[in-house]
């Protein structure tokens, strides 16, 4: 993929799965996440979870998205965690109604809107990019 290509992909509404160290093995996460072009990657967890921890501590992370469905596609990045800050709540209550649709995403979000104050957004800074499209192999 071209490098406008794969930061319109990544900047596409997918289940993101990150992957964070965790002594002998990853640990894999399918996570809900925002990506503006020639940005940082931005997912968001509640603190004090193992989660947190590995992501806080961690020199670097994986992160990929993918098309399942025909032509297949992913985009993966890794890099090192830039930095993280309170959850902003407008943002999520935008990443629920993006990944639930706007009736759905409304009633999650007031579900979770007063657990927010002990979340945090990290953001991911891509330097590596592994990108494929199975539909440019055959054409």
């Amino acid at each position: 993929m071209s490098v406008r290509e794969r930061e319109e992909f990544l900047a596409g509404t997918h289940i993101g799965v990150l992957s964070v160290p965790d002594g002998r093995a990853p640990l894999l996460i399918p996570i809900w996440y925002a990506y503006t072009p020639g940005g940082d990657v931005r997912i968001s967890t509640s603190s004090g979870t193992r989660k947190y921890d590995l992501i806080r501590t961690a020199p670097a992370v994986g992160f990929a998205v993918q098309q399942e469905a025909m032509p297949y596609r992913y985009v993966s990045v890794d890099g090192p965690v830039a930095g993280h800050e309170p959850v902003d709540p407008a943002e999520y209550r935008e990443w629920s109604i993006r990944y639930l649709g706007p009736e759905q995403g409304e009633r999650f979000f007031a579900a979770v809107q007063d657990d927010l104050g002990g979340w945090v957004t990290f953001r991911i800074r891509p330097e590596r990019w592994r990108t494929f499209d199975f539909g440019k192999e055959f054409t």
